[in-house]
Protein backbone atom coordinates (compact mmCIF):
# COMPACT_ATOMS: atom_id res chain seq x y z
CA UNK A 1 0.00 0.00 0.00
CA UNK A 2 1.78 3.03 -1.60
CA UNK A 3 1.70 6.04 1.37
CA UNK A 4 0.95 8.56 -1.69
CA UNK A 5 -1.92 6.89 -2.70
CA UNK A 6 -3.20 6.99 0.91
CA UNK A 7 -2.54 10.55 1.16
CA UNK A 8 -4.20 11.24 -2.07
CA UNK A 9 -7.01 9.02 -0.57
CA UNK A 10 -7.61 11.12 2.53
CA UNK A 11 -7.34 14.33 0.30
CA UNK A 12 -10.22 13.37 -2.09
CA UNK A 13 -12.47 12.13 1.29
CA UNK A 14 -11.49 15.24 3.13
CA UNK A 15 -12.01 17.41 0.69
CA UNK A 16 -15.38 15.11 -0.81
CA UNK A 17 -13.72 15.83 -4.78
CA UNK A 18 -11.46 14.58 -6.50
CA UNK A 19 -11.22 18.28 -8.36
CA UNK A 20 -10.42 20.00 -5.55
CA UNK A 21 -8.50 17.30 -3.94
CA UNK A 22 -6.08 18.27 -7.10
CA UNK A 23 -6.04 21.38 -6.32
CA UNK A 24 -5.10 20.98 -2.81
CA UNK A 25 -2.41 17.99 -4.08
CA UNK A 26 -1.25 20.11 -6.94
CA UNK A 27 -1.72 17.47 -9.10
CA UNK A 28 -4.18 16.93 -11.90
CA UNK A 29 -7.15 15.27 -11.15
CA UNK A 30 -6.91 12.38 -13.95
CA UNK A 31 -3.29 11.85 -12.00
CA UNK A 32 -5.94 11.69 -8.51
CA UNK A 33 -8.23 9.57 -10.08
CA UNK A 34 -5.50 6.77 -11.40
CA UNK A 35 -3.91 7.23 -7.59
CA UNK A 36 -7.38 5.99 -6.30
CA UNK A 37 -8.03 3.36 -8.72
CA UNK A 38 -4.86 1.51 -8.00
CA UNK A 39 -5.65 1.60 -4.35
CA UNK A 40 -9.18 0.01 -4.61
CA UNK A 41 -7.63 -2.22 -7.30
CA UNK A 42 -5.08 -3.40 -4.43
CA UNK A 43 -7.95 -3.50 -1.72
CA UNK A 44 -10.21 -5.61 -4.05
CA UNK A 45 -13.22 -2.61 -3.07
CA UNK A 46 -14.50 0.39 -4.41
CA UNK A 47 -13.91 3.68 -1.69
CA UNK A 48 -15.65 5.80 -3.37
CA UNK A 49 -19.41 6.09 -4.39
CA UNK A 50 -18.74 7.12 -7.91
CA UNK A 51 -22.96 7.91 -8.39
CA UNK A 52 -22.50 10.33 -5.77
CA UNK A 53 -21.03 13.84 -6.84
CA UNK A 54 -19.76 14.59 -3.42
CA UNK A 55 -17.05 11.88 -2.63
CA UNK A 56 -19.23 9.70 -0.52
CA UNK A 57 -17.15 6.75 1.05
CA UNK A 58 -18.15 3.45 0.74
CA UNK A 59 -18.18 0.86 3.75
CA UNK A 60 -14.61 -0.10 2.79
CA UNK A 61 -13.51 3.77 2.31
CA UNK A 62 -14.77 4.02 5.86
CA UNK A 63 -12.64 1.62 7.35
CA UNK A 64 -9.44 2.50 5.82
CA UNK A 65 -10.17 6.28 6.29
CA UNK A 66 -9.14 5.14 9.77
CA UNK A 67 -6.06 3.56 9.13
CA UNK A 68 -4.85 5.77 6.44
CA UNK A 69 -5.22 8.79 9.17
CA UNK A 70 -3.41 6.65 11.56
CA UNK A 71 -0.91 6.23 9.18
CA UNK A 72 -0.28 9.95 8.12
CA UNK A 73 -0.16 10.48 11.98
CA UNK A 74 2.84 8.12 12.11
CA UNK A 75 4.47 9.21 9.18
CA UNK A 76 4.27 12.83 10.88
CA UNK A 77 5.66 11.67 14.16
CA UNK A 78 8.68 9.66 12.05
CA UNK A 79 9.00 13.68 10.73
CA UNK A 80 9.08 15.07 13.38
CA UNK A 81 11.17 12.49 15.32
CA UNK A 82 14.12 12.40 13.06
CA UNK A 83 13.90 16.31 13.16
CA UNK A 84 14.42 15.73 16.66
CA UNK A 85 17.17 13.82 17.09
CA UNK A 86 19.13 16.40 14.38
CA UNK A 87 18.19 19.27 16.68
CA UNK A 88 19.34 17.48 19.39
CA UNK A 89 15.87 17.71 20.84
CA UNK A 90 15.70 13.94 22.06
CA UNK A 91 18.16 10.82 21.65
CA UNK A 92 20.47 8.66 23.57
CA UNK A 93 24.54 9.00 23.79
CA UNK A 94 25.56 5.95 24.00
CA UNK A 95 29.40 5.59 25.77
CA UNK A 96 31.44 2.29 27.18
CA UNK A 97 34.25 2.54 29.94
CA UNK A 98 35.42 1.13 33.29
CA UNK A 99 35.77 2.34 36.52
CA UNK A 100 38.40 4.14 36.24
CA UNK A 101 38.44 5.99 32.83
CA UNK A 102 34.66 6.91 33.46
CA UNK A 103 36.52 9.63 35.25
CA UNK A 104 37.23 10.96 31.74
CA UNK A 105 33.92 11.80 31.43
CA UNK A 106 32.88 13.20 34.05
CA UNK A 107 35.00 16.86 33.04
CA UNK A 108 32.81 16.73 29.61
CA UNK A 109 29.17 15.43 30.75
CA UNK A 110 28.10 18.62 32.44
CA UNK A 111 29.04 21.01 29.51
CA UNK A 112 27.17 18.37 26.99
CA UNK A 113 24.14 18.31 29.20
CA UNK A 114 24.34 21.93 29.63
CA UNK A 115 23.78 22.32 25.78
CA UNK A 116 21.80 19.01 25.08
CA UNK A 117 19.49 18.64 28.05
CA UNK A 118 17.19 16.33 26.60
CA UNK A 119 19.80 14.03 25.53
CA UNK A 120 19.88 10.54 27.37
CA UNK A 121 23.71 9.47 28.01
CA UNK A 122 23.99 5.64 29.41
CA UNK A 123 27.68 4.35 30.15
CA UNK A 124 28.18 1.01 29.97
CA UNK A 125 30.74 -0.59 32.15
CA UNK A 126 32.88 -2.46 30.33
CA UNK A 127 36.60 -4.35 30.60
CA UNK A 128 39.02 -2.10 28.82
CA UNK A 129 40.28 -5.10 26.36
CA UNK A 130 36.98 -5.12 25.04
CA UNK A 131 35.93 -1.34 24.54
CA UNK A 132 37.50 -1.58 20.97
CA UNK A 133 35.32 -4.67 19.86
CA UNK A 134 32.60 -3.19 21.50
CA UNK A 135 33.17 0.09 19.08
CA UNK A 136 33.86 -1.59 16.13
CA UNK A 137 30.82 -3.89 16.73
CA UNK A 138 28.06 -0.94 17.07
CA UNK A 139 27.75 -1.87 20.66
CA UNK A 140 28.52 1.62 21.32
CA UNK A 141 28.98 4.90 19.69
CA UNK A 142 32.10 6.31 21.73
CA UNK A 143 34.40 4.21 24.30
CA UNK A 144 37.05 5.89 27.10
CA UNK A 145 40.63 3.63 27.16
CA UNK A 146 44.00 4.24 28.50
CA UNK A 147 45.73 3.60 25.40
CA UNK A 148 45.54 4.35 21.47
CA UNK A 149 44.12 1.07 20.20
CA UNK A 150 45.92 -0.31 17.23
CA UNK A 151 42.99 -1.23 14.73
CA UNK A 152 43.16 1.91 11.95
CA UNK A 153 39.84 2.13 12.11
CA UNK A 154 39.23 3.39 15.01
CA UNK A 155 40.09 7.22 15.72
CA UNK A 156 40.98 8.61 18.75
CA UNK A 157 40.57 12.21 20.95
CA UNK A 158 42.99 12.62 23.85
CA UNK A 159 41.05 13.39 26.88
CA UNK A 160 42.70 14.12 29.98
CA UNK A 161 46.39 13.52 31.42
CA UNK A 162 46.66 11.05 34.57
CA UNK A 163 49.10 9.47 36.95
CA UNK A 164 49.25 7.07 39.66
CA UNK A 165 49.57 7.90 42.94
CA UNK A 166 50.36 6.17 46.54
CA UNK A 167 47.60 6.70 49.07
CA UNK A 168 47.83 6.82 52.58
CA UNK A 169 45.29 7.68 55.61
CA UNK A 170 45.80 11.24 56.87
CA UNK A 171 47.05 9.43 60.25
CA UNK A 172 50.03 7.45 58.60
CA UNK A 173 53.48 8.14 58.83
CA UNK A 174 53.90 9.12 55.03
CA UNK A 175 51.22 11.03 55.06
CA UNK A 176 52.77 14.56 55.09
CA UNK A 177 55.14 13.78 52.44
CA UNK A 178 54.74 14.59 48.89
CA UNK A 179 57.46 12.45 47.46
CA UNK A 180 58.82 8.64 48.79
CA UNK A 181 60.97 6.41 47.15
CA UNK A 182 60.03 2.70 46.25
CA UNK A 183 62.70 1.56 48.83
CA UNK A 184 60.66 3.09 51.64
CA UNK A 185 57.36 1.39 50.32
CA UNK A 186 58.89 -1.95 51.73
CA UNK A 187 57.01 -2.45 55.07
CA UNK A 188 53.89 -1.43 53.66
CA UNK A 189 51.09 -2.99 53.46
CA UNK A 190 49.69 -2.54 50.13
CA UNK A 191 45.94 -3.25 48.95
CA UNK A 192 45.61 -3.94 45.20
CA UNK A 193 42.83 -4.01 42.63
CA UNK A 194 42.14 -7.24 41.34
CA UNK A 195 41.87 -6.92 37.90
CA UNK A 196 45.41 -7.42 35.63
CA UNK A 197 46.76 -4.32 34.11
CA UNK A 198 49.93 -3.28 32.18
CA UNK A 199 50.27 -0.95 34.67
CA UNK A 200 50.28 -3.24 37.88
CA UNK A 201 52.86 -5.18 35.69
CA UNK A 202 54.51 -1.77 35.50
CA UNK A 203 54.57 -1.32 39.40
CA UNK A 204 55.46 -5.37 40.05
CA UNK A 205 58.91 -4.78 38.02
CA UNK A 206 60.13 -1.37 39.77
CA UNK A 207 59.55 -2.97 42.91
CA UNK A 208 61.86 -5.81 41.60
CA UNK A 209 63.83 -3.44 39.97
CA UNK A 210 65.14 -1.67 43.49
CA UNK A 211 65.45 -5.21 45.35
CA UNK A 212 61.99 -4.02 47.18
CA UNK A 213 59.18 -6.28 48.53
CA UNK A 214 55.91 -5.64 46.97
CA UNK A 215 53.38 -7.03 49.76
CA UNK A 216 50.17 -7.43 48.71
CA UNK A 217 47.74 -8.12 51.70
CA UNK A 218 44.41 -7.92 50.53
CA UNK A 219 42.97 -7.65 46.43
CA UNK A 220 39.69 -5.42 46.10
CA UNK A 221 37.30 -5.90 42.78
CA UNK A 222 36.48 -2.40 42.97
CA UNK A 223 38.62 1.51 43.27
CA UNK A 224 35.62 2.53 45.71
CA UNK A 225 36.50 -0.49 48.42
CA UNK A 226 40.73 0.21 48.08
CA UNK A 227 39.78 3.83 48.79
CA UNK A 228 37.74 2.49 51.30
CA UNK A 229 40.36 0.40 52.96
CA UNK A 230 42.82 2.52 52.72
CA UNK A 231 40.75 5.42 54.61
CA UNK A 232 40.09 3.20 57.67
CA UNK A 233 43.82 2.21 58.16
CA UNK A 234 44.03 -1.14 56.67
CA UNK A 235 47.00 -0.44 54.26
CA UNK A 236 48.22 1.70 51.16
CA UNK A 237 47.54 1.74 47.70
CA UNK A 238 48.62 2.95 43.73
CA UNK A 239 45.75 4.20 42.01
CA UNK A 240 45.10 6.72 39.25
CA UNK A 241 45.58 10.06 40.77
CA UNK A 242 42.02 11.29 39.06
CA UNK A 243 39.94 8.72 41.06
CA UNK A 244 40.82 10.22 44.61
CA UNK A 245 41.00 13.81 43.74
CA UNK A 246 37.22 14.44 45.69
CA UNK A 247 38.80 12.54 49.10
CA UNK A 248 41.98 15.00 48.83
CA UNK A 249 40.43 17.54 49.13
CA UNK A 250 37.70 16.59 52.11
CA UNK A 251 41.14 15.48 53.53
CA UNK A 252 40.32 11.55 53.81
CA UNK A 253 43.33 10.80 52.05
CA UNK A 254 46.75 11.53 51.06
CA UNK A 255 48.39 11.27 47.92
CA UNK A 256 52.53 10.85 47.39
CA UNK A 257 54.27 10.96 44.55
CA UNK A 258 56.38 7.44 44.13
CA UNK A 259 59.83 9.14 42.51
CA UNK A 260 60.25 6.19 40.49
CA UNK A 261 56.83 5.38 39.43
CA UNK A 262 55.94 8.63 38.23
CA UNK A 263 53.91 6.75 35.43
CA UNK A 264 51.57 8.92 33.36
CA UNK A 265 48.88 8.01 31.13
CA UNK A 266 46.58 9.52 29.23
CA UNK A 267 42.78 9.06 28.53
CA UNK A 268 41.65 8.94 25.43
CA UNK A 269 37.95 8.87 23.65
CA UNK A 270 37.50 6.43 20.75
CA UNK A 271 35.37 5.81 18.02
CA UNK A 272 34.86 3.84 14.92
CA UNK A 273 36.26 6.03 12.03
CA UNK A 274 34.34 6.75 8.92
CA UNK A 275 31.23 5.86 10.93
CA UNK A 276 28.07 7.42 10.23
CA UNK A 277 27.80 8.61 14.29
CA UNK A 278 24.59 9.82 16.06
CA UNK A 279 23.95 13.64 16.08
CA UNK A 280 24.08 13.02 19.61
CA UNK A 281 27.39 11.20 19.70
CA UNK A 282 28.63 14.28 17.10
CA UNK A 283 28.20 16.44 19.52
CA UNK A 284 29.91 15.09 22.57
CA UNK A 285 33.22 14.57 20.53
CA UNK A 286 32.32 18.63 19.69
CA UNK A 287 32.76 19.30 23.82
CA UNK A 288 35.57 16.71 24.03
CA UNK A 289 37.40 18.60 21.24
CA UNK A 290 36.38 21.96 22.30
CA UNK A 291 37.36 21.33 26.05
CA UNK A 292 40.78 19.87 24.99
CA UNK A 293 41.36 23.33 22.37
CA UNK A 294 40.76 25.27 25.84
CA UNK A 295 42.48 23.84 28.36
CA UNK A 296 45.73 23.69 26.00
CA UNK A 297 45.44 27.61 25.32
CA UNK A 298 45.01 27.91 29.32
CA UNK A 299 48.14 26.03 29.53
CA UNK A 300 50.19 28.15 26.60
CA UNK A 301 48.98 31.39 28.50
CA UNK A 302 50.43 29.86 32.13
CA UNK A 303 53.64 28.74 30.42
CA UNK A 304 54.07 31.87 28.41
Amino acid sequence: MDINQLEVFLSVAQEKSFSRAAEALHRTQPAVSQAVRRLEAELGEPLFDRSSKDGTLTAAGRVLLDFAQQMMNLRHHAHSAIRELRDLHRGKLSLSANEYTVMGLLPLIPTFRARHPHIKIEVKRSLASRIPSEILGRGVEIGVVTFKPGDIAISSIPVTMDELALIVAPSHPLAEKKKVSVRELGAETFIAHNVPSPYRERVIKTFEKYRTPLNISMEMPTLEAIKRMVENGMGVALVPRLTVETEIERGLLAAITVKEMRLERRLYLIYRKGATLSHAAKAFLRVARDTRQHAEKADAVTNH
